[in-house]
């Protein structure tokens, strides 16, 4: 059977954002509370996953504010806050901007800066989130399999800037030796592990836009090594790396291309590669695929629904689109996938929830019709 996965995200419930918000400034809150409701935001959230057919399931990342910045919680160094610039597309359209802020809404997170050794100091949340999801996957997901996120070494410098650090380098080998116990311990729970790295494509026109090119490829080369380096000890298999271009609607023309970055992506240790190739700036990036040099023990995991628009792909659409991977490197290496989260920070996102768990259920639907054509 074809599996069927998402990149993780899953939309927070009204009732769990402002929570969230408050730990992650800093105002009281009740522990208490907030672990009870993450709780059942992450019961109804498995329990929804299984029911559309969904293979692979996480979740949702619903005890993080968000996919990058949940760390300043769990890691020492990190203060301040520094304001994000522009994406360079978005810059250039700043009416566009304000119009997609009143639908997708504020990105409302601290975005700290590492100003002082970052060290790993609270490994407690990353064990709620283990404990939560055990439980959820014992009442509603018995049997399914199992990954949680975690923020790649290179994604932290992305978001959050070095301002302490001599070199990006240095930086990264605090970074790795940090978040090692966080990625193992996933691993050693029973679960897969997803390295998050829309730094080795999204951050060229966002987080390290001043760069040249050239020098943006080395250091995505460094973020690499350091993931490289930071999972060492865990079997590529347990693995999973989520690429991308950012998650949001946009002109998306200083998107770097796949093509550039590939051989770059490649060298990871991950053996699942989560990449977008449903929305309209990177469908046609298939053929980069075909053309590149796959190891064999790579699995692609395209992105075969789009999480920036409430458009609802039939089946069949997703049936020819995991058919293109067949393709490439047979049935047994292709899981279809969603192009990003659909709630990747708290508060902000255009995906009407409704709508995400059909577009889940539509892309089991079209992995059933791509196996009975294959066979």
């Amino acid at each position: 059977m074809i599996k069927t996965t998402h990149v993780g995200s899953l939309p927070r419930g009204e009732n769990l954002v402002p929570l969230l918000l408050a730990r992650d400034k800093g105002e009281e809150y009740d522990p208490q509370e907030f672990d009870r409701v993450v709780q059942e935001a992450v019961d109804e959230g498995v329990r929804k996953q299984v029911e559309a057919g969904v293979s692979v399931v996480s979740d949702g990342e619903l005890g993080k504010v968000g996919y990058s910045t949940y760390i300043i919680e769990r890691l020492s160094g990190f203060g301040g806050h520094t304001p994000r610039k522009p994406a360079q597309d978005l810059a250039q359209v700043p009416e566009l901007t304000k119009k997609m802020a009143h639908i997708m809404g504020a990105q409302e997170f601290t975005r700290a800066s590492a100003i002082a050794p970052v060290k790993l100091v609270n490994l407690q949340p990353l064990h709620d989130d283990v404990r939560r999801f055990k439980n959820a996957l014992e009442k509603h997901g018995k049997g399914a399999e199992a990954f949680l996120n975690s923020a790649s070494p290179g994604l932290i410098t992305a978001f959050q800037p070095n301002q302490y650090y001599p070199t990006h380098e240095a930086y990264l080998a605090d970074l790795a030796d940090a978040m090692r116990p966080e990625y193992e311990a996933i691993v050693d729970a029973g679960l897969q592990i997803q390295l998050d790295c829309p730094d080795l494509a999204m951050s060229r026109h966002t987080g390290y836009q001043d760069q040249s090119e050239e020098e943006f490829l080395k250091t995505i080369t460094a973020n690499v090594e350091a993931l490289n380096a930071a999972t060492a000890n865990i079997a590529p298999e347990k693995m999973r790396m989520h690429v991308c271009w950012g998650n949001y609607e946009g002109p998306h023309d200083f998107d770097i291309p796949l093509e550039k970055i590939i051989d770059i992506v490649l060298s990871a240790r991950p053996a699942t590669i989560l990449f977008e190739g449903a929305n309209p700036r990177h469908e046609h990036e298939w053929a980069v695929w075909r053309d590149a040099k796959l190891p064999d023990e790579k699995i692609l995991a395209p992105g075969l629904i789009d999480s920036c628009s409430n458009y609802l792909e039939t089946p069949e659409l997703i049936a020819q689109r995991i058919e293109r991977y067949v393709d490439i490197v047979g049935k047994d290496r292709v899981m279809a996938s969603s192009d990003c989260g659909f709630g990747t920070f708290a508060g902000y996102g255009k995906i009407d929830p409704s709508i995400a768990w059909k577009k889940l259920a539509n892309l089991r639907s079209g992995a059933d019709i791509a196996e009975k054509r294959i066979g």
